[in-house]
């Protein structure tokens, strides 16, 4: 018997046929008293598989990394008072990257909330907590209204700017039995008189006379599937292309056009400076991307972003484009095909010049570094998930050096919180599995969701761990050591990870040198099974240079007169 035909039609039936309505396939997360209904009734619907976490937190990340690499609205089922409060963190992470995903959360039963009577599992005011956590937090407070507040949180999570929506639902109501009526949502479009849709004439005049474009491209090119149109864009105008961290995959990073993640270098600064018009596009300009905003960018700035707030929010624009990236950048290309652009052919050079010094000047401060490197990129095909956790190798080389060729396999940290790679590779994993994910993490970060190995394993997932061990956070020493010349609270017993892996269900291995690691790594990905590839960082030695930690950080944390 389907949800719809069934004589007794509940509120956690309701949700999970818009979740089914939706194209929800998968939903992560951890039943609990709080949820039981509504994980009853998705397997009485049939067609969601659940992914049981280990906690709530791992539980978000993985619906957040199902979310990045497959562009579908990522679900995540949590409990009340406690079990959400787990999810916050990992939520916030999803609200900095601009996550499209669905929380849903039990509450108390309706009587008791806000009474402060001891409820079993009660928050003080969880809706707060949630809305300081998420773009938007909601309540269900009538039952016959479930479909209509779910289809809501589910359009929400989507709208510019994209993030993710809580929507609790007291545990009294999820059983409460209700109609199952119909709701559908009409839409009226305006006619239109323009074949092609109005654009400012100035707009594209500056950019058929510009002579020395650069085009920043964000994680809004991603969300809106523009990388065709920003790469056609680039080259019909014969413009740089600088990607920020979510951006990466914008536009194959082995294009002779391609800056890359290396927006706050003197060389790309240089670049900026002299150029005579920049196109943004859905870029947030992130303080750690910029130098804390230091980054000069030129006077004629067109901004494209599916967000009015976004414009002139951190750099004035003179020309803000609010829409679809991909229909506007599309539009560009046609209003451009009709006039005479043609790029400078010295400036390419230079561009393509600025390119190469970059990545040879990081490389020579990899040490033995740049053959982990290279055998990475050898070895991983082109369409390689990269999950970066937040490490060392990850900021210094993983975000910039390795090659990103399509969109949606690069995923990191966008708040910079450590420990999340692991159950966001997991969830990206469970999304694509025709595609390698590869995890780089340190031990530090690594440990802080370290449960969540069990998941993988469970799921049969064939996920790789590139585990970097240094016993402590290795970033934050370096930090210190420039800021006070002295450390604190950085070094952390690491436990035996081979065997921690094993355990877990994972083939583990140590490894001390690059060739060893090239071995092992072609081993993990023919061998489609949990993998973790633990690299002895005394083993193989000290970066040529070491990491200071983003552009000025040191220079925070220095004793000075405010």
């Amino acid at each position: 018997m389907t949800l719809q035909n069934q004589m007794e039609f509940t509120t956690a039936d309701a949700v999970v046929l818009e979740l089914v309505r939706a194209g929800v396939e998968t939903a992560f997360g951890i039943v609990s008293i709080h949820n039981m209904p509504i994980y009853d009734a998705i397997l009485r619907e049939g067609s969601i598989h659940l992914v049981c976490s280990r906690g709530e937190s791992g539980a978000v990340n993985m619906a957040d990394g199902y979310a990045r690499a497959t562009g579908k609205l990522g679900v995540v089922i949590t409990s009340t008072g406690t079990g959400a409060g787990n999810a916050a963190g990992s939520l916030i992470e999803a609200w900095a990257a601009g996550v499209p995903l669905l929380h849903l959360t039990g509450e108390v039963a309706s009587p008791y909330l806000g009474t402060g009577r001891g409820y079993i599992h009660e928050c003080k005011d969880q809706l707060s907590m949630m809305e300081g956590s998420c773009k938007k937090a909601m309540r269900l407070r009538k039952p016959e209204q479930t479909a209509a507040i779910v289809r809501q949180a589910i359009q929400g999570a989507f709208a510019a700017p994209s993030g993710p929506v809580t929507l609790e639902i007291p545990i009294d109501f999820q059983s409460a039995i209700i109609p199952n009526h119909s709701i559908e949502e009409i839409r009226i479009l305006a006619p239109t008189n323009h074949s092609i849709p109005y654009l400012p004439e100035e707009a594209i005049t500056k950019i058929s006379n510009a002579k020395r474009p650069v085009l920043w491209a964000g994680g809004g090119v991603i969300t809106s599937g523009a990388s065709t149109e920003v790469q056609e864009l680039a080259e019909m105008i014969g413009a740089a292309v600088i990607t920020s961290q979510s951006g990466k995959g914008s536009i194959p990073e082995d294009h002779s056009q391609c800056i890359g993640h290396f927006a706050a270098n003197d060389l790309t600064k240089n670049l900026l400076k002299e150029s005579d018009l920049l196109i943004s596009i859905g870029v947030r300009f992130r303080g750690n991307e910029t130098s804390n905003w230091k980054v000069a960018v030129p006077t004629e700035h067109i901004a494209i972003d599916a967000d009015w707030q976004a414009i002139n929010r951190n750099y004035a624009a003179t020309y803000g484009l609010v829409g679809d990236a991909k229909q506007i950048v599309r539009l560009l290309i046609q209003n451009l095909s009709q006039s005479s652009v043609v790029p400078d052919p010295k400036y390419l050079d230079e561009v393509q010049s600025v390119r190469n010094d970059l990545r040879t000047r990081l490389r020579e401060t990899l040490g033995p570094y740049e053959q982990i490197l290279d055998g990475m990129r050898k070895v991983l095909p082109r369409n390689t998930i990269l999950v970066r956790d937040v490490t060392v190798q990850a900021n210094v080389w993983g975000s910039r050096l390795f090659e990103i060729y399509e969109p949606r396999t690069s995923i990191h940290a966008s708040g910079g919180g450590i420990g999340q790679g692991l159950p966001t590779a997991i969830g990206a994993q469970m999304g694509c599995k025709d595609k390698p994910v590869v995890l780089m993490a340190g031990d530090g970060g690594f440990m802080v969701n370290v449960g969540e190995m069990a998941t993988a394993a469970q799921e049969n997932l064939p996920v790789i761990v590139v585990l970097f061990d240094d016993a402590g956070y290795g970033v934050l020493r370096n930090i210190q050591d420039a800021a006070y010349g002295r450390q604190v609270a950085v070094d952390l017993l690491s436990p035996d990870f081979v065997l921690l892996g094993r355990s877990m269900g994972f083939d583990a291995t140590r490894i001390g040198s690059p060739a060893e690691f090239v071995s092992e790594l072609e081993k993990a990905v023919n061998n489609q099974k949990p993998t973790m590839i633990v690299v002895d960082m005394e083993a193989l030695g000290p970066m040529a240079k070491p990491f200071g930690g983003p552009p000025g950080a040191s220079d925070s944390f220095k004793p000075k007169k405010l």
